[in-house]
């Protein structure tokens, strides 16, 4: 289940972080590490599990690899979230009417 994937890789505040940089625009593994006590293999391997979780994508550009939020990754998360949407607004109804009972 890529869902699964997805949480355990979003998991780790280091991949998070990485994964939060990307999504203001696509860079290299050498602009990822700046500003992060991290060695480049380290960031090599968040980079690999967040590409088998499909929410990071890599284009190679001569010599150097730019990494970018992979939109796909993020849908599967919006759809797994869309089922549990439709939950929230019944039971808060349901304790709206509960509270008010309670009050009188």
């Amino acid at each position: 289940m890529i869902e699964n994937e997805i949480f355990r890789a979003l998991a780790d505040p280091t991949r998070r972080a990485i994964f939060e940089k990307l999504a203001t625009g696509s860079m290299n593994a050498s602009a990822l590490r700046q500003g992060m006590e991290i060695s480049q293999p380290a960031i090599s391997q968040h980079l690999a599990v967040l590409r088998s979780a499909k929410l990071v994508k890599e284009e190679r550009q001569g010599r150097f690899v730019n990494y970018e939020v992979n939109p796909e990754g993020m849908a599967h998360i919006a759809q797994w979230l869309a089922k549990y949407r439709a939950y929230w607004p019944a039971r808060i109804a349901d304790l709206k009417v509960l509270l008010k009972d309670m009050d009188q």
